[in-house]
């Protein structure tokens, strides 16, 4: 069979699967009318904000794409547009059909917790398994029109850089809508965290879908393209070994991966048991099925089994991460656990604890990752590839994780519609979902951290590869300070998006305590205003995503250009080194906190509204733009500067 044809197939299943998907969960229908008229009020903030975002983006592609056509010629500034295009539609068309799910999971958790689950979950399947899919589509359709990999780096490049802003936007807007409403609503008023007094309910609900939902769906599709295109630009160099299956093979893997969750995702819609097993056991069927078929693929393809014990590295990898992520952000670990306690002497002592614990966690993910990169090098006989297609590894088993992290946002919002409709029912339904769906998205973000570090140490091999770098020299000035920049300038980006939540939030404070001072809003008599906070948090989105971009982009053509490709490669290590230890740091101690305060409102330590409370919910808020602007941002970062590398290598070698 022709390897394309395998490809073209799992395409076709894909957008007939997701479409019986789609009648399925739209076929339950919302009854009570409350229910539905909050529901439609965060659809309509969600779509204002993602229509002002991406009109801005859409302006910017073809300025960009010029500048790219001048320097880089027609087809890498056509695939750039093509992978910015199709980087927005992931965003926004998954976002859209995602925030009309939560509403009938709310409606469907009055009867039956089991149902409201199966509908969350496979609402949450049509953005798993949607973005990967419209990814291999993308990347396909190009390798065909252009027959050279090394034409797609404008494609990554784009969806990267669309990838940055949505993710940085996103993060600022649901996490200054977030601490708006915990600061004045939970600690200043003492009402609950969705009470519909609160004017900035609505504008947190929305965050949650241009930040989870949107801003991680441009995140993975362009880390999934990223992954198949550099394995194929590094296949390209083996084909005298492998022949030119050594170029197909890095988009067949992603294949058998796919199928693999499809059939875990459906295991999950048959499953009567609890949330959390029923996930646990589609992940571990994900797994198992993504094994097999990367065995066949490696073996009768390429006839390599190096190449796939290189595979089970990567996925070994994400469930390290993934359990690292476990055990420091989950309710029976000890970081939690501890956190929660330290929050009876007050918020400093919480914050103190918390961030103690988060420092810890950057070493064993890391160890991990690194442990495939060198494993696969030394047992495959010191190849280039065998890294690359490791990296494709940590990809495989994206369809069925991205269906369980947005079955977070979906999850929440249901639980968070319930809390303002008054539907005690629901709500104590949704309160374990709820949960789970915290636990899913650290799960993600362990899995954007993992392929995100091997994605670097691709972009480096493929770098050093085509640029004829063999060394890097320690005893050149220029190397050295090119690393320490490197190290320098994450921490930088790292401020610029924490410093924006904390200046948006300072905004949104002042609104909601104004609203409060209308005695109706408080008595619950007056409706509060909740386009105003919903407006803060667009204009400041807005402004502030642009700056990550010009210094992911920026200071690389500076380096490159000005100094050559062996500095500019010293350059990407002190980035990527930094940005991978940051992004753990800031994505696990951030859950961490979150979940600290949520392990409190069980009843735990006086329970919600209790001192104890007030600290865990000031650490939560501290925890807030750690683990959803600055850690998924710096995974993105990163990936875009080795991609801005590779765009501008051929000007490097001319």
């Amino acid at each position: 069979m022709d390897p394309l044809i395998l490809t073209f197939s799992t395409i076709v299943l894909a957008g007939i699967l997701l479409l019986l998907i789609y009648r399925w969960v739209f076929s339950h229908k919302i009854e009570q009318i409350g229910i539905s008229q909050i529901s439609e009020k965060i659809q309509k903030g969600t779509a204002a904000y993602m229509n002002t975002q991406f009109s801005v983006l859409i302006i910017m592609i073809p300025v960009l794409a010029i500048a790219i056509f001048f320097t880089l010629g027609w087809i890498t500034s056509a695939t750039f547009v093509v992978g910015a295009l199709m980087s927005i539609l992931s965003a926004y068309s998954v976002m859209r059909l995602v925030v009309r799910v939560h509403g009938r999971v709310t409606d469907a958790a009055r009867k039956s917790s089991l149902t409201a689950f199966r509908i969350a979950f496979m609402g949450g399947s049509l953005m798993g398994l949607s973005v990967p899919a419209l990814s291999l589509a993308g990347v396909v359709l190009l390798f065909i029109i252009f027959k050279d990999p090394n034409d797609l780096v404008g494609f990554g490049f784009g969806a990267s850089l669309i990838a940055l802003f949505a993710q940085v936007g996103g993060g600022i807007f649901t996490k200054a809508a977030d601490i708006g409403a915990d600061l004045v609503g939970k600690v200043e008023k003492g009402i609950p965290e969705d009470d519909p007094r609160n004017p900035a309910v609505i504008a947190d609900l929305v965050g949650d879908n241009v930040g989870d939902c949107a801003g991680r769906g441009a995140d993975l599709f362009q880390s999934f393209s990223g992954d198949m295109i550099t394995g194929m630009m590094l296949g390209a160099a083996f084909i005298g070994k492998y022949g030119f299956n050594a170029v197909i093979f890095p988009v067949l893997l992603p294949c058998a991966g796919y199928i693999a969750s499809v059939v875990g995702v459906m295991l999950v819609r048959q499953l009567k048991m609890d949330p959390s097993r029923t996930i646990t056991i589609g992940l571990a069927t994900t797994f198992l099925l993504t094994t097999i078929g990367s065995y066949f693929l490696a073996t009768s393809l390429l006839g390599d089994i190096t190449l796939f014990f290189s595979i089970l590295s990567g996925l070994v990898a994400v469930l390290i991460s993934i359990y690292v992520a476990q055990y420091y952000t989950g309710y029976r670990g000890k970081p939690v656990r501890s956190i929660a306690e330290a929050s009876q002497r007050g918020s400093a002592i919480n914050i103190i604890t918390g961030l103690a614990y988060a420092f810890q966690n950057p070493l064993f993910p890391v160890a991990g990752v690194i442990g495939a990169a060198v494993f696969s090098y030394i047992i495959s006989g010191y190849s280039l590839y065998a890294i690359a297609i490791a990296n494709i590894g940590t990809d495989l088993m994206i369809g069925f994780i991205m269906s369980a992290d947005a079955f977070g946002p979906i999850s929440d919002n249901a639980n968070g519609v319930a809390e303002m409709a008054h539907e005690e029912k629901a709500a104590e339904n949704l309160t374990l979902l709820d949960a789970v769906g915290n636990s899913m998205k650290a799960y993600t973000k362990a899995l954007s951290m993992t392929t995100g570090t091997l994605t670097a140490f691709a972009v480096f091999i493929t770098f050093f590869e085509l640029a004829g770098v063999k060394s890097l020299s320690l005893i050149n000035p220029f190397n050295v300070a090119a690393i320490f920049i490197g190290v320098a300038v994450s921490f930088l980006v790292a401020s610029l998006t924490i410093g924006s939540t904390a200046k948006t939030a300072m905004t949104m404070v002042d609104e909601v305590r104004k609203q409060f001072q209308n005695p109706g809003v408080m008595a619950g008599t007056v409706e509060p205003d909740y386009a105003g906070p919903i407006n803060i948090s667009t204009r400041a989105a807005l402004r502030e995503m642009i700056w990550p971009g010009l210094i992911a982009i920026v200071p690389t053509v500076v380096v490159g250009v000005l100094l050559g490709a062996e500095t500019l490669v010293a350059y990407l290590i002190g980035v990527t080194v930094s940005a991978v230890s940051l992004a753990v740091f800031f994505n696990n101690g951030g859950a961490a906190f979150d979940n600290a305060k949520k392990l409190i409102e069980t009843g735990l330590y006086g329970g919600k509204g209790s001192e104890t409370h007030k600290a865990a919910v000031v650490g939560d808020t501290v925890g807030d733009p750690m683990k959803d602007v600055a850690g998924p941002s710096l995974i993105i970062f990163m990936k875009l500067v080795g991609l801005t590398a590779l765009l501008i290598l051929p000007i490097l070698i001319r």
